[in-house]
């Protein structure tokens, strides 16, 4: 697994609408990288209308939510569409599952995604992770307050 403190492995998926994303070109931005097993699951839409609904509303310019899972991107798009997704929805789906493999959340023996988040810093480096168990879901407040860690420091004047 992507050890805390190290760089986060670049890759580069098609999200909901087939356009590739490289996790290269959000340099400088803060990215919440989101794992998750399946479209259409219960503890899945439970966490991304969390995350549609808690997080991205006031989030600073800066950060940005991406989600992967081995979906394709028809599903992907499907479910989006259907539930207002507007954050990337990333396909992980061929090969099968490789960046989850990269970042140590795949699980081979049910070929999803495990529940992890990974919290990466401007520069591209993992200042924050958490896999939870596949019927637990992640806490949206847990990601503002170490987000909220990782805001540059401001020089005070005396």
């Amino acid at each position: 697994m992507v050890e805390v403190g190290s760089p986060a492995p670049d890759f580069e998926l098609r999200d909901q609408h087939g356009a590739p994303v490289r996790l290269s070109d959000h340099r400088g931005d803060r990215i919440v990288l989101v794992f998750y097993p399946l479209a259409f699951s219960g503890v899945c839409h439970g966490e991304l209308s969390a995350l549609r609904d808690e997080l991205l509303p006031g989030l600073p310019q800066d950060v940005r939510v991406l989600t992967v899972s081995v979906d394709s991107v028809f599903v992907q798009r499907a479910w989006a569409d259907r539930e207002g997704y507007g954050f990337p929805m990333l396909s992980d789906f061929w090969p099968h599952g490789q960046v989850a493999r990269t970042y140590g959340v795949f699980d081979d023996e049910k070929g999803v995604a495990r529940r992890g988040t990974f919290v990466i810093d401007g520069e591209g480096v993992v200042r924050w992770r958490v896999v939870n168990p596949p019927s637990q879901a992640r806490d949206v407040a847990e990601y503002r307050q170490v987000l909220a860690g990782l805001l540059p420091q401001v020089p005070q004047v005396l």
